[in-house]
């Protein structure tokens, strides 16, 4: 059984799974912000974890998550779970941030095609490992037929602007781009940006991107 911690007006017209990052937990501070964020844009969020990260507050050892696609299914079932609960007309979104978003671009189409989720949206995609741009996580990203969109920074190690624009991805993804965001969305202090601004940003992507998909 999983742990639900659910954000936001209960008759959103679309709730968002956002599943944590490998090393960080549903409560984290960008978890939390992000929540928050788009609660006010009228966005239900239920987040969760997963089950090597839910141990680790019952006082487990602090071990590395899993490869991505053995957490496939735990995402799948907390998926149809969510989707059982929604009110009439409501839809939904998967995702989550990082890692979790990767977990769930793996089983998007899966999920899509039955009719249990409208569309994917992803907070800084683990396009490849820190410092190794060959090791590239996106074979299953060129076929994709979901509606997809990530929020990416502009310098995020695990896929910068440049690196990112010369993948071949598929039509049904979209992409905003945080300026001079890291992995975390955040900017440098010179920058002329700042890390609030760059969250607001995130959040209003997501809203846009469900907004889009209610009028398809």
């Amino acid at each position: 059984m999983h742990e639900f911690i659910s954000t936001g007006p209960a008759d959103a017209a679309c709730r968002f799974i956002l599943s944590h990052g490998a090393g960080a937990p549903m409560t984290s501070p960008f978890m939390e912000q992000i929540a928050a964020l788009l609660a006010k844009r009228e966005i239900a969020v239920t987040r969760f974890e997963f089950a090597y990260m839910a141990a680790r507050r019952e006082g487990g050892k602090r071990r590395p998550p899993p490869k991505a696609e053995l957490l496939m299914d735990a995402y799948v079932d907390v998926a149809r779970q969510v989707a059982a609960s929604l009110r009439p007309g409501q839809r939904l979104l998967i995702g989550g941030k990082s890692m979790g978003g990767r977990v769930a671009s793996l089983v998007a189409d899966r999920l899509h095609q039955d009719g249990v989720a409208a569309g994917l949206f992803c907070l800084g995609y683990p396009f490849h490992p820190p410092g190794r741009p060959e090791q590239t996580r996106t074979t299953h990203l060129e076929p994709l037929v979901c509606p997809a969109h990530i929020v990416q920074g502009e310098r995020d190690p695990f896929g910068t602007r440049e690196e990112v624009g010369s993948y071949r991805l598929s039509p049904a993804i979209s992409i905003t781009w945080v300026p001079d965001g890291d992995h975390d969305l955040g900017p440098r202090g010179a920058s002329g940006y700042t890390r609030k601004g760059n969250l607001e940003l995130a959040a209003d992507a997501l809203a846009a991107f469900a907004a889009d998909l209610a009028r398809t």
